[in-house]
Formats: C-alpha cells, sequence, structure tokens
C-alpha cells in the first residue's frame, strides 16, 4: 500500500520527476566539462558501454514496472466484471426463493451495488463503502441461515455459493486495489538507476564537448511520461487511467427497474 506516495498529485510527480531528470543530466554534464578541461577524457567508448549498461539496466526496470502496473489494473478491471455477475447472480437466485428473505436478500443486494459504485466514483467514500458493504455481507448472511432454517432447498443452497463468490470477490477487490500495489522500494530503485543513468548520458555529453539542447528535454519528457504512466496505472481511480465501472452500472439499472415493478 503506497498511501504516502498517492498523496502526491500527479502533476507533481510528473514536475518531480522531470526536476530529477534535468539535475542529473546537468550535473553530469558539468562532471564530463570539468573532465574534459584537466585532459582526463581517455576512456570515452568504455563510459559508453557503461552507460549502455545502465541504461539497459534502467528499460529492464521501466518494463517490469509497468508490466506489474499495467497487470493489476487488468485484474480490477477482470474483478469488477466478475463482481457485477456475482451479485446479478446472487440477486437472480433470491428472487427464487421463499419470502420475506428473498425480497429482503434483493433489497440488500441493489443497496449493495450503490455502496460499490458510490465509493469507486468518490474516493472520500471509500473507507465507508468497504464497511458498510462488510455489514451488508452480515445482513445477507443472517437472512440466508434465517432462510435455510426455515427451507433447506437445493435452491437455497445456489443462493448460498453466490452469496460466497460475492463476499470471496469483495476481499479481492479490496487487496486488488488497496493491498497489491507497486512497493516503495520498487520505486525507490527505479529512480536511483534513473538518477545514475541520466548522470552517465550527461557526462558522455560532457566529455566529448558537445552542447546538445534538445537531448536533456527529450530525456526530460520520455522519462517524466513513462514513469507518470506508470503511478498513473498503479492508482485506482484517481488519475486518468481509471477502471470502468459500466458492468456495475447496468447491473445497477437492471435491479432498479425490477425493484421499481415489483
Amino acid at each position: 500500500m503506497n498511501s504516502g506516495l498517492d498523496a502526491l498529485p500527479l502533476p507533481v510527480w510528473f514536475a518531480a520527476t522531470a526536476l530529477l531528470v534535468f539535475v542529473a543530466v546537468k550535473m553530469g554534464e558539468r562532471l564530463g566539462a570539468r573532465s574534459l578541461t584537466r585532459g582526463k577524457t581517455g576512456g570515452s567508448r568504455e563510459i559508453g558501454q557503461e552507460t549502455a549498461s545502465v541504461l539497459g539496466l534502467l528499460a529492464f526496470m521501466l518494463a517490469f514496472t509497468f508490466g506489474a502496473a499495467a497487470s493489476r489494473f487488468d485484474t480490477r478491471r477482470q474483478l469488477v466484471l466478475d463482481e457485477a455477475n456475482a451479485i446479478g447472480t446472487a440477486a437472480l437466485r433470491a428472487r427464487l426463493v421463499a419470502n420475506p428473505e428473498g425480497d429482503e436478500i434483493q433489497a440488500l443486494l441493489r443497496e449493495y451495488v450503490d455502496v460499490r459504485i458510490r465509493a469507486v466514483k468518490n474516493p472520500a467514500e471509500l473507507a465507508f463503502g468497504i464497511t458498510r458493504s462488510e455489514e451488508i455481507h452480515r445482513e445477507l448472511w443472517d437472512r440466508l441461515e434465517s432462510l435455510v432454517a426455515r427451507d433447506p432447498s437445493p435452491t437455497t443452497s445456489l443462493l448460498a455459493v453466490a452469496l460466497n463468490e460475492l463476499i470471496d470477490l469483495h476481499a479481492k477487490r479490496i487487496a486488488a486495489a488497496v493491498h497489491n500495489r507497486i512497493p516503495t522500494t520498487v520505486w525507490v530503485a527505479l529512480y536511483i538507476v534513473t538518477w545514475l543513468a541520466m548522470t552517465l548520458i550527461g557526462y558522455q555529453t560532457g566529455i566529448a564537448g558537445v552542447k546538445r539542447l534538445l537531448v536533456p528535454v527529450f530525456l526530460i519528457l520520455a522519462f517524466s511520461v513513462v514513469i507518470l504512466l506508470i503511478a498513473d496505472l498503479d492508482r485506482p481511480q484517481k488519475g486518468l487511467l481509471r477502471v470502468g465501472q459500466e458492468a456495475l452500472l447496468d447491473l445497477q439499472r437492471v435491479m432498479a427497474e425490477e425493484g421499481s415493478s415489483r
């Protein structure tokens, strides 16, 4: 969980990354220029090879971090669809059981969908959404226990399976959205390697004795955009890339229509 990193807005993250890359390149250029002035320019080929090696390591770390963030993003998106299917299945099976538990379970499921959507749309209500969801789980299970005691039929067993899957998916969504994030240690390592690579690039430019104004600009933009994209993918419902809730929204509409028609 990266609560401390999440407190940093994405524009500030982008600006900080750009500043880091800029300072690293300029520092490397000054060190290279100083070595050139002192006549210590030997081994430029070896420096170029070392720079290429560090850049390869940086590319690997960027690919690894991006892949992890993208994979978790896809997992969160799939879990939304799985949860919508589980809730819909539970609602359909609740219609087959005897009243009053059947109607009460359907009403709780409609509220459950509303709570889930509201918590995603408004991150400030996330804690309330988790708490209320778990309360609804207990209320649903209480209704189910009452129903099983009165009518232990195969239909009731199927409803129990659907409600159990719904509760399991809640735990999976919480883990995917809150806990399964890119560790802070990985972020620190990524920035350290970025600093070293950019410094070496600047140093190689400095010992070459050539002022390349566009190279720092391109490096700043390229690495800042890539790292910003990784950070955005790692922030559920807080950045530009958000997991769509269309499956739950469609389910909410259908359940509301069915509830009003009863």
